[in-house]
């Protein structure tokens, strides 16, 4: 008997703050392919909402049409309710159909979401692609999913949490995702302010990241661990997506790119596979990193890194203390400007919203910004997200007051400061907007400048849209 699987990416908003953009399901893209392999007897779909304009009901008579036995699904904390809700429709469709999820949200809170949503059955915790294959033959085996490492589940009144799955080390030996079986979503794949009209794709190079930053699930999520790809797999993988899926532009989705320890190897296999602007890709880095590896940053230049998003954090170097980032501001101005010395766009992350934050330190920070001078910032406030650091200390002393997932998308404040109410930061992150690119000098600057794509995001950032959004969240 054939096992009928259905991959879902479900009707979601995407951040506004990132203008038009449809990026292909990566996560969802990297298991389907994985279960193609593995396992025999199995017929596979992915239904990607976003990219064929489904909304709910559609999706129910998709599923209804389909008949899966199996429906799987991932997403961010911001995501989990529209997950939970797509795990109910499937039962409402069928309540024979197996409702499985993963991800870091769930995976951080798997006894929870297994008690507050009935409609999900299983949760994959960790690393999905070996623990979803064994919980695809126990579940058409009828055998006893307690014996399958990495997922979490009911029984009866009781949550079970089997071991944890060990990692694989091996990533070359992962297939390529699965783009075959969204050929015809491709050509929708874009990111205007990124990419501008052209095709945009997303490559996995690395897992996890060995530092401790106290804001970030990733490091908990992969065990503190940084494996990668061989960097001849991501060149071919890169001309692949190049030559066959027609890519114009590839986002590396690394977690930590490590330029110190695979730039030079990397820029010599792109290089063989004559990589170069005609196909630019982007990754996020340290800013320590760039600050001491200048030459490298030179030699991905030449082989069409155009874009590096840095963690910048801050302008206080007690603030990046606090969040163990284990880099300096003066990392930062360095590595803003080897960036720009190497015609390579600088996005610059910064974040507001800490517990010692009030309107002084605030007006710092945007005034660091301005001296910072990267081309592109990204003001966040910072978000308690479940399995953090943050998130566990705001947890404790009652600091969170704003539970609902759903706003857990770094641009609603949760917490207030030791001084600032939720309104008050609220009201901050939209005045550091205003001011980096609503200012006269920069939006001049940003609007008609010779790069295209600070001209693109100046475009989207300096608008109404952004502003006016940010100015309703207060």
């Amino acid at each position: 008997m054939t096992t009928k699987i259905l991959f879902v990416e479900p009707p979601k908003d995407y951040w506004f703050l990132m203008g038009e953009y449809l990026p292909p399901p990566t996560g969802l893209l990297a298991l389907a392919a994985y279960v193609e392999r593995e396992l025999k007897d199995v017929e596979i779909d992915i239904l990607d909402c976003q990219a064929e304009s489904k909304d709910w009901k559609e999706v129910e008579k998709r599923i209804a049409s389909y008949s899966p036995h199996l429906v799987a699904m991932s997403g961010f904390t911001c995501n989990a309710y529209v997950c939970a809700r797509l795990a109910e429709t499937a039962k409402i469709v069928n309540p024979d159909i197996v409702t499985v999820v993963g991800g870091q949200h769930f995976s951080s809170t798997d006894v929870e979401s297994l008690s507050s949503f009935p409609e999900i059955d299983f949760i994959v915790r960790g690393e999905g692609e070996r623990t979803l294959v064994e919980l695809i033959d126990s579940v058409r085996e009828k055998g006893d999913p307690g014996k399958v490492n990495g997922i979490s589940f009911r029984n009866n009144d009781k949550i079970v949490q089997t071991p944890p799955r060990d990692l694989i080390q091996d990533l070359d030996s992962l297939p390529y995702p699965a783009y075959h079986l969204v050929e015809k979503n491709l050509s929708k794949y874009h990111f205007t302010m990124m990419a501008g009209k052209t095709r945009y794709l997303i490559l996995e190079g690395s897992r996890g990241c060995w530092h401790r930053c106290s804001f970030c699930t990733q490091w908990r999520h992969w065990n503190g661990a940084w494996r990668a790809k061989s960097s001849k797999r991501i060149a071919s993988e890169m001309a692949h997506m190049r030559d066959e899926l027609g890519a114009g532009f590839i986002w590396l989705t690394d977690d930590n790119f490590e330029i110190g320890k695979r730039g030079e190897e990397l820029a010599e296999e792109l290089g063989a596979q004559k990589l170069d602007d005609s196909t630019p890709w982007f990754f996020q880095s340290r800013t320590d990193a760039i600050s001491k590896n200048p030459n490298l940053v030179a030699k991905l230049r030449k082989v069409g890194n155009t874009w590096q998003l840095i963690g910048v954090e801050n302008g206080s170097n007690q603030v990046l203390q606090d969040f163990k980032k284990g880099a300096s501001v003066n990392d930062a101005m360095e590595a803003v400007r080897v960036l720009k010395e190497n015609d390579v766009f600088a996005q610059a992350m910064m974040i507001i919203g800490t517990r010692k934050d009030n309107h002084a330190s605030i007006q710092g920070l945007r005034e660091f910004a301005l001296e910072l001078d990267p081309h592109m910032v990204i003001f966040s406030i910072l978000t308690p997200f479940p399995g953090t650091e943050v998130y566990q200390e705001a947890k404790m002393n009652g600091w969170i007051e704003d539970d609902n997932f759903g706003h857990y998308d770094m641009a609603h404040a949760i917490m207030p400061t030791e001084t600032l109410s939720r309104s008050e930061v609220q009201e901050e992150l939209f005045t550091c907007y205003k001011e980096f690119f609503g200012s006269p000098v920069n939006a001049m600057r940003g609007l008609f400048s010779s790069n295209e794509i600070k001209k693109r995001c100046y475009r989207h950032l300096a608008g109404r849209r952004v502003l006016g959004t940010l100015r309703q969240l207060i």
